[in-house]
């Protein structure tokens, strides 16, 4: 009789199936040894027309875009030929971010305020973006690229009002820490759900295009949010509509506690994904200032010439922990920071304006003097308007403001009952 087909049998002339579970190289105490990270050489990735179409340049998904050499001279196709003053304020501005995120870390240390997330050796990715796009691009970021904000002046006073939630605070306390909101400064609100901003930008360059307007949209995410749907949602709405939309992949090489392997590094790069959708795809040295620039600039243009969307990973290494919340040396080697093969951003930027001889060690000891004192005096401007330790700094009716144009009834029922409350109490709530 015929065995059932529904009947399970172990097949012994086959191995077993066996399951696959990234694992970072280096755990903690771990000597790091970069060697297989594959540094392509300086100018040798080539430059493609802006209009030639996604298919015919499929390889810089899976090269680097590099500029800056190992003796500071810019080189190759993508060299963007900036002048000295361009170079030398993005320079200020990487420094000036370097300064206030050591300056808010030390605040949240000191109980002034509940969260921060530095971008410690990331700043080129931002800074260099916010040079490269036109002021009035819309910008949908994620959570550590204050050098948007930066780059663009929005007053440190204001930034730093939103990370004390004080009196000062445009959002009334009702966002996280460092989830700004700018509209001056063609800055979307941060979310603190991953890849939300992706599809959001994909409808806001969408609509831009629908109008005949004349301004793109640009965001970036984390290579670990590349797993979540709305990454490959947005993609997927970006290339049928051919949006005017750049999305960046800020490949830092962590999540929290979990390497770039859990999203997909370790079959292909983050940049790939791009030719699966049949988008440009460009994978960049994330701390070269440079070829972030240059990668923006070719992605910016064209997407303002309707030849659609660009996907850009930055390939860069978070230097410190994931936020305040994070103790890093508890899943990676302490020796990875500085063992890193793409040097640190600022010192390659100033070794470059050094190297073409518009730059010297005492104009650099200058200029990290001057904005550390910027940095300094617009937290005590911002500490005056109160801190997070002080307690409750807005109303506490305010709760219920900026949500609906005209407020239910029921949330109006709940507001006076709340009120009530707290009249009740004996406790100070009221507006002031």
């Amino acid at each position: 009789m015929a065995d059932d087909p529904g009947t399970l049998r172990p097949r012994g002339n086959l191995p077993p199936l066996s399951l696959h579970v990234p694992e970072p190289k280096f755990r903690p105490g771990d000597a790091v040894d970069f060697a297989d990270v594959d540094v392509p050489p300086a100018g040798a990735a080539r430059r493609p027309d802006t209009a030639e179409a996604a298919s015919g340049f499929t390889e810089l998904a899976y090269t680097m875009v590099r500029v800056l050499d190992e003796q500071g001279q810019a080189v190759g196709p993508w060299n963007p030929r900036l002048s000295p003053d361009t170079l030398r304020r993005m320079l200020r501005h990487m420094a000036t971010v370097r300064a206030f995120d050591e300056r808010m870390f030390r605040a949240q240390r000191q109980g002034k305020t509940s969260f921060y997330m530095k971008s410690l050796g990331e700043e080129a990715v931002a800074v260099a973006a916010a040079h490269a796009l036109d002021a009035e691009d819309m910008c949908f970021p994620s959570y550590r690229q204050q050098g948007l904000l930066i780059a663009r002046g929005c007053p440190m006073v204001d930034m730093m009002n939103q990370i004390y939630s004080n009196l000062g605070d445009k959002l009334q306390g009702k966002q996280l820490p460092i989830m700004y909101s700018e509209k001056r400064f063609g800055f979307f609100s941060i979310s603190g759900n991953l890849t939300t901003q992706y599809p959001q930008a994909v409808g806001w360059a969408m609509a831009s295009a629908s109008k005949g307007d004349t301004r793109i949209a640009a965001t970036w995410c984390g290579e670990g949010s590349t797993a979540e749907g709305d990454f490959h949602s947005a993609l997927t709405f970006a290339t049928v509509y051919r949006a005017p939309v750049i999305f960046n992949v800020v490949n830092n090489q962590w999540a929290i506690s979990s390497f770039s392997g859990f999203a997909g590094a370790e079959a292909t790069t983050f940049a790939a994904r791009a030719v699966g959708y049949g988008i440009a795809g460009l994978r960049v040295d994330g701390n070269d200032a440079l070829a972030v620039y240059a990668a923006t600039a070719w992605a910016a243009e064209r997407a303002r010439t309707n030849a659609g969307p660009t996907l850009i990973e930055h390939f860069t290494y978070r230097t410190e922990g994931h936020s305040t919340s994070d103790d890093p040396s508890q899943y990676r080697s302490a020796g990875e920071a500085t063992a890193w093969p793409l040097g640190d951003p600022i010192r390659r930027l100033k070794d470059h304006l050094v190297a073409i001889g518009e730059w010297d060690d005492a104009r650099q000891e200058t200029m990290d003097r001057e904005v550390a004192e910027e940095v300094r005096a617009a937290q005590k401007e911002a500490e005056k308007n109160g801190i997070l330790g002080h307690g409750l700094q807005q109303p506490l009716d305010s709760l219920f403001d900026g949500v609906f144009e005209e407020m239910p009834w029921h949330l109006r029922e709940q507001r006076q009952q709340m009120i009530d409350e707290e009249t009740a109490s004996g406790r100070p709530w009221a507006r002031k």
